[in-house]
């Protein structure tokens, strides 16, 4: 197992909890839930969502967000250059987004991992068959 301060900087740690009144499709705002499990603080995952949400808007309009653009984030995000780029690998490691050839986009990697976590877990650990997931 990997020790978090050895992990690899792309790594992001994800809060789970184990309470079901605590799950993310339970919340009044899931995708706000979901970003205070990746992030620490509050304010980190306000601006972690207007991040995700500005490049969701871009993405969408067909001008997707550019990397070069980072001067304006952090005057939109009102955050310094270390907070954004500390905020920007977290999200990419955890697999929210993608940086490919200059700009930012949605990524499924957080979606397919979980969903391969839940098969490994309900089939290799659990003994159960797949169908039944």
């Amino acid at each position: 197992m990997t020790n978090v301060k050895s992990a690899p900087r792309t790594a992001t740690t994800i809060k789970v909890r184990s309470k079901s009144e605590f799950a993310i499709s339970r919340s009044r705002d899931p995708y706000h839930e979901l970003l205070l499990r990746l992030f620490q603080e509050e304010a980190t995952a306000d601006r972690g969502g207007r991040f995700l949400s500005l490049v969701e808007e871009r993405q969408k309009s067909g001008q997707p967000l550019r990397v070069q653009e980072w001067e304006e984030l952090l005057r939109d995000l009102n955050v310094s250059r270390s907070a954004f780029y500390a905020m920007r690998n977290k999200l990419l490691g955890a697999g929210l987004i993608t940086n490919k050839g200059g700009e930012y986009r949605l990524s499924g990697m957080f979606s397919r991992d979980l969903v391969d976590m839940a098969r490994w877990w309900w089939t290799a650990v659990l003994g159960n068959n797949l169908e039944n997931l």
